[in-house]
């Protein structure tokens, strides 16, 4: 259990790297194609770059994030499979690595990062009016959706595949 909870924080951190490289450095409208239509119309293209390298240094940072991903995902099945897990063993490690994910993602970025810090808004100023006011981000149906459905189902299919490895 502490494995899967520091294998949740450390999904979490790369995910942060992810974002902030992507919007910092990197800073290409194709990186946000999550946010609401609304912004996306608004977002200006950004042909120079921060500072000079900003785009390698952010591509760099966004391969050793996805790099760190996989490397959860690796090391949660690894550590079942040599600990024997059951199929319900699995699930859990993974239901909780993806809902402390998601709670974070909820909370963290679109709560904070999004609606409250000016983080975005500070590197994309034309997408300012979308964003005043909200309390909270704009897809929240779309977080319940994956957080109740998507993630605890990819997270069966994930254990049932880990189960027939054994």
């Amino acid at each position: 259990m502490l494995l899967t909870i520091f294998l949740a924080i450390v999904f979490c951190m790369a995910i942060t790297v992810l974002l902030i490289a992507a919007v910092t450095m990197i800073q290409n409208e194709k990186m946000m194609s999550s946010a609401p239509k609304e912004a996306l119309a608004l977002l200006k293209p950004r042909p120079d770059e921060p500072f000079r390298g900003a785009r390698k240094m952010g591509a760099v940072l966004m391969a050793m994030s996805i790099i760190i991903i996989l490397g959860v995902g690796a090391a949660a099945i690894w550590d079942g499979l040599r600990c024997g897990y059951t199929f319900g063993q699995f699930f859990l490690r993974f239901v909780l690595i993806f809902t402390i994910y998601k709670i974070y993602d909820m909370t963290f970025f679109d709560g904070y990062i999004l609606c409250r810090s000016g983080f975005f808004q500070f590197y994309y100023p034309e997408v300012a009016p979308v964003y005043d006011g909200r309390k909270y981000g704009y897809n929240i149906k779309s977080q319940l959706l994956k957080l109740l459905v998507i993630f605890p189902a990819a997270s069966a299919l994930a254990a049932w595949i880990c189960t027939l490895v054994k």
